[in-house]
């Protein structure tokens, strides 16, 4: 069973991701969060250290690139292609609102020509492999039956379901049931994505459909590190491992980034990760509060210092929002 790191945008960046794999490993692809080629093909220095061959050098990567236009989608790919990638992944998943009301990543799924048109379009002029990764519909899960009979059209490398609607965003169970259908019906690898948080979560895909080619891992996995490992039969993370984990993104983030910057965004991991802990509501809540360095460093070291870790870590939407 196949293992895949999922796109966070604004947490698994190239630092995230190169630490994440020195540190635990287990996924065997990191997705990176989507690049949105434009008709020039610039790119911000953010896509650049992205997509750059250098950062992600001997991590096995994976570019999601987000348009709804054929044309950019296929000279992204053949630029991703001189720089030595050897698959490419379309988003038509994201549920943002900024993204979908251009008619990107879910937002493709409102219409179903325009969809079919922009795969004519891709798989006769696309350089390398494409995947996708895609919800079972815009508004309801009614919609998947007539988005199989097009992504079953096209020679896709591999499917990667979210079994949500975009209007779902994120709350309530995904549609599990729904897989069925999709294994019935494409002939090329289908990986599941969605609430995999624990051990018995995979079981329940796996077990229930087990011709899955893998599961992608999302939240689940910037909440416990180690959940891939897991998986795949390995162990649980150790407290020292999660902090030589946080001390080896703070110190590279503080290299390359503004110290403001640098607090917030551990913050945001650390929020995540609070899900290792035997209650941390209190201490996180003190860390989200620091407004300097050293008052960081003091209240991340009190967590790992004074928090014991859960026997069975998994992201909890209850302990974020406490």
């Amino acid at each position: 069973m196949k293992i895949y790191f999922a796109p966070l945008e604004g947490v698994t960046d190239e630092i995230y991701r190169r630490a994440h794999f020195e540190c635990f490993g287990g996924p065997d692809k990191y997705y990176i969060p989507f690049l949105s080629p434009t008709q020039h093909f610039t790119f911000s220095s953010r896509e650049q250290k992205a997509m750059s061959p250098e950062e992600n050098r001997g991590i096995p990567v994976v570019p999601q690139v987000l348009t709804k236009n054929a044309e950019h989608f296929n000279g992204m790919a053949a630029r991703l292609k001189d720089f030595g990638y050897t698959e490419v992944n379309l988003n038509a998943g994201c549920p943002s609102g900024t993204v979908t009301a251009k008619g990107k990543g879910s937002g493709m799924l409102r219409d179903k020509a325009a969809l079919r048109l922009f795969l004519d379009e891709v798989f006769a002029n696309c350089p390398l492999p494409v995947s996708v990764k895609t919800r079972i519909g815009y508004e309801s899960p009614e919609e998947w039956d007539g988005l199989i009979d097009i992504y079953k059209d096209y020679p896709f490398s591999e499917i990667i379901l979210h079994m949500r609607t975009r209007e779902e965003f994120y709350k309530g169970r995904p549609h599990i049931e729904l897989t069925q259908k999709a294994m019935e019906a494409f002939s090329c690898p289908v990986v599941y994505n969605g609430d995999v948080f624990y051990r018995e979560d995979a079981e329940e895909a796996t077990d229930r459909f087990p011709a899955l080619s893998g599961l992608m891992l999302g939240r689940g996995l910037v909440a416990n590190p180690a959940l891939a490992r897991v998986l795949k039969g390995g162990k649980q993370a150790a407290k020292e491992e999660i902090c030589t984990f946080h001390d080896k993104l703070y110190r590279r983030y503080l290299e390359a980034w503004p110290k403001n910057a640098v607090i917030g965004h551990m913050c945001e991991i650390m929020s995540y990760m609070s899900c290792m802990f035997e209650n941390p509501h209190k201490l996180i809540k003190t860390l989200r509060k620091s407004r300097d360095l050293a008052a960081y460093e003091d209240n991340a070291k009190r967590i790992f210092d004074e928090m014991p870790l859960r026997d069975d870590p998994g992201f909890d939407l209850m302990i974020l929002k406490k």
